[in-house]
């Protein structure tokens, strides 16, 4: 076999004019921008549609004597000039952070990420959890937030998937040709291709980066497959989620620790991390080793800095969502980093992996060393943080539920990237350009009720035909490509209805999201689909991780229901989903189903694609739409009940959803006025836009990120750094000496003034002699936890307040005299107790030591 003795790269010739071109395709501002789309659109369009909407291959492909045309087509320079002025004016603008927090020098947020979905063209996703990550990215551009985004470029990406004639999905693996994509490689000082290594048993594993420019942000994706590297190293990074659990080890540590020698290697230096899920945990590691290593600091000193500085964001509701690694991997790949760079004990470095702080773990848990190591922890549903709290209450013992340290920042979507064209338009017309740049803006989205009601329904109707359309044009392609007759063709041909109710249900098919629910019943399905007066269709599309048989089965039942005669009109599974296929269907139905079974959906963002584009939510209870549901906005199936007995649920909730569509849907899609406009369902459209529009936006995700939890890092950051890290030397010192001293803590001698009742409005007041040892009072908050005393079920009841330090004792036992008031608000038998917390104005919570005293009789 021939091996080639070099490589060269061919870039088209663009003539002079048109040199603005490859600006605008290598910044990817293009993928929210339509005029921008536009423009590349002109140039050659079914060329566009052939590349997966990718500029640069574009331009690669289109003929030499194309360029010249449109180079000559004053029409073609005008919209040219229109698009790059658009750019620079976007890049250029006072953004909200200038204008909020212009003073924050050296504010920079490095924001790590398994996967990124941002466009189709680049297969740097898997799913939902890539797409928030780009939308993070582009809501953090439109604010102008300093942050850089950090990754990995896999040659191969997630999987294309395609079913075989009895429904079965398959997995085709396409390797990304990385120069014909709106990416380039980062260069050193010298302008030669930026090489970086992390150390793996044995060996060293080198990296090349590669840079993607969101907007202001640039995303750095790091890849393996370079020359230094073994066979097998260079395949670390071929495969999103792909490979054994030593593949995702390795992956991990490519991540986290190759991510902070690359961010330090470019010179960003950023005082924060934000880790997205648990993969890029091991960032945590190296970021103490580089504490160490150029500040001089001990580990725990290096700990307290890392801790300050790092955020985590779980978005798993279960333990077997979190990826955990045997110790005996881990030692194998950490046994001489954490000896002889970290210099702590076996013991220390496995105690990062585990937050069950009194026994030992056999596994290394990436959520637990993440959670170990950050010290603001956030779900993304406000259901998730309670979720969250009961999956980690082992990690927390003795603390009370509602103060486990779990925040939550609901998720939200980058709203350009997912709004019809059409639909764009239209609220440009009505609402001013101030929803381009304030989607968050409630007061901007009130202006939906100008838009003319016959305007907005046929937009939306437009926007279904065109999903039809597209359907067809994708189930033809389907049958084309599993060998199909002529028959099966002039069937597709006339699937679907342009016209009538449609349905839509697309995401991962993972079992919990129950995609066969509404197939519970088929005689009832088949009534409401098929209703001579009002009839009903759905549109289905997802995939299934290839090493989950459970959910390759689920879209193989879908997929034979619907080449089932009776359903075959009505009933369409889409291949291969992903942003392109997403973007039609959020935009073109009129209901949008998410069934999982609840709590298992941490948060779910599908729904929230749909709101701008005129969409209704169907949903259980569950995620974001636990928060989010209104009667004026949409439908909720179920109440918020949790069953033990599955097939139970399964009949009861399909049957919900049945009745749902019968008697509220579809009466309400086909009431029309003589105008042949259903008022009542326009209504409840421009109300979900009005009121979810504003919230469930990643612009208003990341400004509540920024405000929650990096300006509360970067603050902390500069007060541990000063004079030589004074702070974060001094709060390491204080933490082993609470620690150390934490067992002379006790509570005598509780009196209260009043034995009789007190009434509603009064003060109860209580006192109590507090020994501290060594301890100080500034060390420590003394407190009085109270509330009902038959209402353990309820944390959210209870409450504490300080209590004062009232005198010392007049003896030698160092007894404290502390006293404080409860605030009696409700009647009831209420009860109280003494407990006492650490305290330090730079603890981000009281729980950070695991110590807490509770008074006992």
């Amino acid at each position: 076999m021939f091996k080639f003795l070099g490589t060269y790269q061919v870039t088209p010739r663009l003539p002079e004019k048109l040199e603005k071109l490859r600006e605008l395709a290598y910044n990817l501002n293009w993928s929210w921008n339509q005029d921008t789309k536009y423009l590349f659109r002109r140039i050659d369009r079914d060329l566009w549609q052939e590349t997966n909407h990718n500029p640069i291959m574009m331009l690669a492909k289109v003929s030499q004597e194309r360029l010249e045309e449109v180079a000559n087509d004053d029409g073609f320079l005008a919209h040219l000039q229109r698009a790059h002025q658009n750019l620079t004016s976007y890049l250029t603008f006072q953004s909200w952070f200038e204008k909020n927090y212009s003073e924050k020098n050296g504010f920079t947020i490095a924001y790590f990420s398994a996967e990124f979905g941002l466009t189709e063209c680049l297969q740097t996703y898997s799913g939902g959890l890539g797409v928030l990550a780009g939308d993070h990215l582009k809501s953090a551009s439109d604010l102008g937030i300093p942050l850089i985004g950090i990754g990995l470029l896999y040659k191969e990406g997630y999987f294309q998937q395609y079913l075989t004639s009895d429904g079965w999905q398959q997995e085709r693996y396409e390797r990304n040709d990385f120069e014909n994509l709106p990416i380039q490689l980062v260069k050193n000082s010298d302008n030669q291709t930026l090489v970086l290594s992390v150390s793996f048993p044995g060996r060293e594993v080198f990296f090349q980066v590669w840079k993607i420019q969101v907007g202001r942000i640039p995303l750095y994706l790091m890849d393996t497959n370079v020359q230094n590297n073994s066979p097998q190293d260079k395949r670390i990074t071929e495969t999103l989620y792909g490979g054994n659990s030593e593949t995702r080890i390795q992956q991990e540590i490519i991540l986290g620790i190759g991510g902070i020698r690359l961010v330090q290697a470019l010179g960003f230096k950023p005082p924060i991390c934000h880790m997205n899920e648990g993969h890029s945990a091991f960032l945590s590691l190296e970021r103490m080793r580089l504490l160490m290593q150029l500040n001089e600091l001990t580990f725990s000193e290096a700990k307290e800095v890392g801790y300050y500085t790092n955020i985590f964001t779980t978005h798993t509701p279960v333990p077997a969502g979190i990826d955990v690694f045997s110790n005996e991997l881990v030692e194998k790949y950490f046994g001489n980093y954490y000896r002889n760079e970290l210099k702590i004990s076996d013991k220390e470095f496995y105690a990062l992996g585990n937050i069950n702080r009194d026994k030992d773990a056999s596994v290394f848990n990436m959520a637990h060393l993440a959670m170990n190591t950050a010290g603001l922890i956030n779900g993304v549903s406000k259901l998730h943080k309670v979720v969250s709290k009961k999956m980690w209450t082992s990690g927390f013992k003795s603390v009370p539920f509602n103060e486990i340290p779990i925040d939550s920042v609901t998720n939200g979507v980058h709203t350009k990237s997912h709004l019809s064209l059409e639909m764009e338009e239209l609220f440009t017309r009505y609402l001013g350009e101030k929803w381009i740049y304030n989607p968050e803006s409630s007061e901007v989205w009130e202006r939906v009720d100008k838009i003319p009601d016959e305007e907005l329904w046929r937009t939306h109707e437009k926007r279904r035909e065109r999903l039809v359309a597209f359907a067809r044009k994708g189930l033809m392609f389907q049958i084309k490509q599993r060998g199909g007759g002529l028959s099966e063709l002039r069937t597709a041909q006339e699937i679907l209805d342009p016209s009538i109710l449609t349905i839509g249900f697309a995401r991962r098919f993972a079992t919990y999201k129950r995609a066969t629910l509404l197939f519970h019943d088929l005689d009832r399905l088949h009534d409401i689909l098929f209703h001579p007066k009002f009839p009903v269709q759905i549109i289905i599309a997802g995939k299934a991780h290839p090493k989950d048989e459970e959910g390759k089965r689920l879209i193989q039942t879908i997929h034979q229901f619907a080449e089932q005669e009776r359903f075959r009109k009505r009933i369409v599974f889409l291949e291969n989903y992903d942003m392109n296929v997403a973007r039609y269907l959020v935009a073109g139905c009129d209901v949008w189903l998410n069934n999982p079974r609840r709590p298992l959906e941490a948060s779910g963002t599908s729904g929230m694609k749909v709101i701008a584009n005129g969409g209704l939510n169907l949903s259980i209870m569950d995620g974001w739409w636990d928060e989010a549901y209104d009667p004026e906005v949409g439908w909720k199936i179920g109440n918020r009940e949790e069953y033990s007995n599955l097939d139970f649920q399964d009949e009861i909730e399909s049957g919900q959803i049945y009745s749902l569509i019968e008697k509220e849907i579809v009466p309400q899609f086909y009431e029309r006025t003589s105008e042949n406009l259903p008022r009542r369902w326009i209504k409840m459209m421009k109300n979900s836009m009005k009121k979810l529009g504003p919230v469930y936006n990643t612009n208003r995700m990341v400004m509540e990120y920024c405000e929650k939890f990096y300006l509360q890092a970067h603050n902390r950051r500069k007060i541990l750094s000063a004079k030589n890290w004074e702070k974060a030397k001094e709060i390491s010192e204080w933490k082993k000496n609470v620690i150390a001293n934490w067992d002379q803590i006790k509570v005598s001698n509780v009196t209260t003034d009043k034995t009789d009742s007190v009434f509603v409005g009064d003060n109860f007041f209580i006192n109590a002699d507090v020994y501290l040892g060594k301890l100080s009072v500034d060390d420590v908050e003394v407190q009085i936890y109270f509330g009902p005393s038959d209402r353990f079920d309820n944390p959210e009841a209870y409450a504490a307040v300080p209590m004062k330090l009232k005198s010392k004792s007049n003896s030698e036992d160092g007894m404290l005299k502390f006293s404080g008031a409860i605030p009696c608000l409700t009647s009831g038998m209420q009860g109280f107790t003494i407990r006492i917390l650490p305290k330090h104005k730079l603890m981000v919570h009281h729980f950070e030591l695991g110590r807490i005293y509770w008074t006992q009789k």
